[in-house]
């Protein structure tokens, strides 16, 4: 199949095609950046052919670990998560037995079970087409289906590590529909998230969740404030959250906002093309508090860029995407990036590279872009979803389309980076059971807070459970193995 019909196939989803018909009067009055035009921009973009020219870097490793055949899912949008058992969860947007997308497990080694196929009840009940998971502390995984449930708005659900599904809520339109970025779990051990859509104004909304499903509508977004609430939140060290608007605000380009728990939200950047337009991936905090993020189109190329922007929302505009010739460092972020333990930040472009089917990317926080692996379409094509570091040190993700059947993979990434832990939650008081992962942690004879001393119990060769020690302060938490000390990928936060 000819790229250019690959990425249009990636782009246009169903329920975009929905949204956008049944929004085209109020998208056409919006303006040209922010309405129907937006989606003919996408399609000309895409069409774009790029140079066959790439620089392998040495001491990478890239593997297909799985290519999906639809009977197991197909079309895998939102990327991983790594579990307390050391595997992969996350899930695919249709295919499984219904053809409503599935949840499913893999290993590192590539093994991959279907835990939960959607649209298994009558009328779709319990949603269909997933987004990203999130693990919370209770070891359930937690999520939101974009589309079916009671009102056909869409779900949020609870499902545990065995694939037992129970759905927590049903959007009705009124508190949002369509939530596509998944779900963060604060301090407070609530859920926070986002609707594309519906609320009282039709712009999408904030809600909480609590675990038992009860849901509270925080704000009701306005076109000023921006709109379709795409990509989720962020929690920062300041205990509000961050999150972006696909468009809408000043210049319709899109928006920076924060929100506290309360339901106040503030409005922090609104982009105007030159900075980007179309910012459909969140954000995420750096170790230096600044928080970091991408636009699909717009910068100098049109073609995307890597932004910074402060809490106060001072944003700078780090890398315009398509600036080396023929394109090779690949055009449009849809993803959120990662900060990983070299204190780089990593992400995906959907399309361009070598081969015009998207890239693997690391930046500075100076703005210095590699590519880092061009996807050939074999491989896998279009990296709709960002990556994740593995407790292993690699990292992993998933591709839209491409592979051994078209219908997307799962692949891995070494880049020469070394083991660590992290932490569940990322912040607590003193008392709280914390749990830790990791790879080979079974003999583990220490853990510390921040250099104080804890008491533990090794559950497994990839869990710790550990309680916050009295005296314990922010830092980084490390534990003594056999064979090495590892250290946490990020500061363990002492509320």
């Amino acid at each position: 199949m000819p790229k250019w019909k690959s990425s249009l196939r990636f782009l246009i989803r169903p329920v975009e095609i929905k949204a956008f018909l049944s929004e085209s009067g109020r998208q056409s009055r919006d303006g040209d950046k922010g309405g129907g035009m937006s989606l003919w921009r996408t399609i000309c973009l895409v069409c774009v052919f790029c140079a066959r020219e790439v620089v392998a870097l040495p001491a990478q490793v890239f593997k297909t670990l799985h290519s999906f055949d639809v009977t197991a899912g197909a079309r895998p949008e939102t990327g991983l998560v790594q579990g307390t058992d050391g595997n992969f969860y996350g899930t695919t947007f249709t295919g499984g037995a219904n053809n409503g997308g599935t949840v499913f497990r893999i290993t590192a080694q590539g093994t991959l079970t279907t835990l939960y196929n959607f649209c298994a009840q009558t009328g779709c009940a319990d949603g269909y087409s997933p987004s990203v998971l999130v693990q919370a502390t209770d070891g359930n995984f937690y999520g939101t289906a974009e589309l079916g449930g009671a009102h056909k708005d869409g779900t949020v659900f609870k499902m545990t590590q065995a694939g037992m599904l129970t759905t927590l809520h049903s959007f009705d339109a009124t508190d949002g529909k369509y939530s596509t970025g998944g779900l963060v779990q604060a301090t407070d051990g609530k859920f926070y998230g986002t609707t594309w859509f519906g609320g009282a104004h039709n712009y999408g909304t904030v809600f909480k969740m609590t675990q038992a499903g009860t849901l509270a509508t925080l704000h009701s977004i306005l076109l000023t404030e921006g709109t379709y609430q795409k990509s989720g939140l962020v929690q920062a060290s300041d205990g509000d959250f961050y999150g972006t608007a696909e468009y809408g605000g000043a210049n319709n380009d899109g928006t920076v906002f924060k929100i506290t728990p309360a339901g106040t939200l503030t409005m922090l950047h609104s982009f105007d093309g030159t900075d980007g337009y179309q910012p459909f991936a969140g954000l995420i905090q750096a170790t230096n508090g600044n928080f970091y993020g991408t636009t699909y189109l717009g910068g100098a190329n049109h073609a995307g860029t890597v932004f910074v922007i402060t809490a106060g929302g001072d944003l700078t505009r780090l890398y315009s995407l398509c600036s080396h010739s023929g394109c090779s460092d690949g055009t449009g972020t849809y993803a959120r990036l990662v900060q990983a333990t070299d204190g780089n930040l990593y992400g995906t472009t959907v399309d361009g590279g070598a081969n015009g089917y998207g890239t693997v990317f690391k930046i500075t926080a100076g703005g210095k872009l590699t590519t880092l692996h061009s996807f050939d379409g074999t491989e896998g094509a279009n990296p709709f979803a960002g990556l994740i570091q593995a407790t292993n040190g690699d990292f992993y993700g998933t591709t839209y389309a491409g592979g051994a059947n078209g219908y997307g993979t799962v692949f891995s990434l070494s880049v020469g980076l070394g083991p660590f832990v992290q932490t569940l939650p990322t912040s607590g008081k003193v008392g709280t059971t914390v749990i830790i992962l990791g790879n080979n942690l079974t003999g583990s004879t220490s853990v510390t807070f921040n250099g104080t001393a804890a008491t533990f119990k090794v559950v497994s060769s990839t869990e710790i459970k550990a309680t916050l020690p009295k005296g314990a302060t922010t830092g980084k938490v490390k534990v003594k193995t056999p064979s090495r000390t590892l250290t946490s990928n990020a500061n363990f936060r002492v509320r």
